[in-house]
């Protein structure tokens, strides 16, 4: 018994349930995600002067990205947790795949599925994918940090074990080993939501959104410090335990994020910045 422990509240990962019909928090975390970016958006699309005159797309088109976007992180995360995270059990069990209600989703596997979305619309709809990328990711944090707060809810992805003296150690009920742990989901919920929204929202009211792909850039290469970081305190996931030089898959997938993030900055930076349009001056008749 590790009496400094704080004992793991008693969450019910079920938030309503309807007869056999059941609404699972992890659900409403990607719900409430997409709505409450859906709103965010709405409103950076409204202000002329983020973007230095009129927005790169109407109202109209973001409401109707909302669907796109929504199958690229469903499609994509899904993918990426079978390809990156559990290749060997689903060869052998195949039609599970398709059992999303059991869990298994990958950030950067539908961090791609959303950049397919982006790009895809974009073309469809003759737009900036740089600025749709910018407006997709700068809403992003609100959907990671409700997505680790449902992890924590759930008891699940835990941290690595820490000293029981921590006065904020875990014991979470689900854990085998009952050993007081970092409450690692915690920790990425601030880093890669309140810290990463936080930043990048500064950098649109500095008029980051003039240059289109800053915002996007500056995401991901945030993005992928910030999991790197966190993915110190979280306990590998057991099928995979540690890879090459003891870094997890987490770390792996991250490292490429913070490189092509900066790319993205400088190259974003070396452009022109967007400037309010002016009427053309009348000619003389």
């Amino acid at each position: 018994m590790h009496l400094l422990t704080i004992a793991f509240p008693d969450f019910n990962p079920i938030a309503f349930a309807f007869g056999p019909f059941k609404i699972r928090w992890y659900a409403l975390a990607y719900i409430g995600g997409i709505v409450l970016g859906w709103i965010y958006a709405r409103a950076l699309l409204k202000s002329e002067r983020l973007w230095g005159g009129p927005a790169p797309m109407t109202l109209l088109q973001i409401d109707d990205f909302i669907l796109w976007v929504t199958i690229g992180i469903i499609l994509g995360g899904r993918t990426g947790y079978v390809l990156f995270y559990n290749p060997m059990f689903f060869l052998h069990h195949p039609a599970e795949i398709l059992e999303l209600w059991n869990g298994g989703m990958s950030f950067h596997g539908g961090f791609l599925g959303c950049v397919a979305a982006v790009m895809l619309f974009a073309w469809k709809n003759n737009i900036s994918i740089l600025s749709l990328g910018d407006i997709t990711t700068a809403v992003g944090p609100i959907g990671l940090f409700l997505g680790r707060i449902a992890n924590f809810i759930n008891g699940e992805l835990w941290g690595r074990p820490a000293d029981p003296n921590l006065p904020w150690a875990m014991v979470f009920p689900h854990d085998v080993l009952q050993l007081p742990r970092h409450p690692s989901q915690l920790y990425e919920a601030t880093l890669e939501g309140v810290v990463l929204f936080t930043i990048l929202a500064l950098m649109i009211r500095m008029g980051a959104l003039k240059r289109p792909g800053v915002i996007l850039g500056s995401f991901i290469s945030i993005y992928g410090i910030a999991r790197i970081v966190g993915e110190f305190f979280r306990e590998p996931d057991p099928q995979l335990g540690f890879l090459w030089h003891r870094l997890t898959m987490g770390e792996l997938l991250s490292v490429p994020m913070v490189i092509a993030g900066v790319i993205i900055i400088v190259a974003a930076c070396r452009r022109k910045a967007t400037e309010q349009a002016t009427p053309p001056l009348q000619e003389i008749s």
